[in-house]
This record gives C-alpha cells, structure tokens and sequence, in this order.
C-alpha cells in the first residue's frame, strides 16, 4: 500500500509539472511586448494635452469672470477687503495659466 501511495504521489507531481510547463509555454507564447503598451498610452495621453491645456485656459477664463463679479459687487458695496479678494481672484486665474504653460514646456508637448 505504501508503494502505491508513492507511485500516486510521483505521477500526481509530474502531472502537475507538465501543466504547469504547458501553461508556461502558453503564456509566454501569447505575451506581448510591454514596451509597445507604454510608446501607444504616451502617444495617446500626450495627444490628449492640448486639449487639457486648452480647458485649463478655459477655466481659468470663467474662474476670471466670477471673480471680476464678485470683486465689482465688493466695490460697490464698500467692503474694506476689496483689495485682497481682487488679488486673491486674480492670483488664481494667473496660477492656472502659469501652471497649464509649465506643465506644457516641461513635458515638451
């Protein structure tokens, strides 16, 4: 009885080697080229860049008008703090574009 568990063993072991073996050779023959992969997702996100730069513009324009309106109802209300709201509206319309204007001649696109 000891010698068939041994035999069971032995075969159930190189049974499952040589699948485990054809299961290689599957994968490896089927496997792509990871370079491939990462040249077409770059081409594809550096396609999409003008586009996020031009939105960024965009909302930089709109952030602009919202603030222009807030800082002339502030004036006309005369409320002491019109200065700092104007310059803190602005700071961030100029923040967008200065951002969207690096990220473009940092990353050559």
């Amino acid at each position: 009885m000891k010698n068939n568990h041994f035999i069971n063993n032995h075969f159930l072991k190189q049974l499952l080697f040589t699948v485990a073996t054809v299961l290689l050779c599957i994968v490896v023959a089927f496997a792509q080229d990871g370079n491939a992969g990462i040249n077409e997702a770059n081409t594809k996100v550096r396609s999409y860049f003008a586009s996020g730069v031009n939105l960024m513009y965009a909302v930089g324009a709109i952030v602009g008008l919202i603030g222009a309106i807030k800082v002339y109802q502030k004036w006309n209300s005369g409320d002491h703090d019109t200065g700092k709201v104007a310059s803190a509206w602005f700071g961030s319309c100029v923040f967008l574009v200065i951002v969207a204007t690096v990220l473009r001649s940092f990353f050559a696109v």
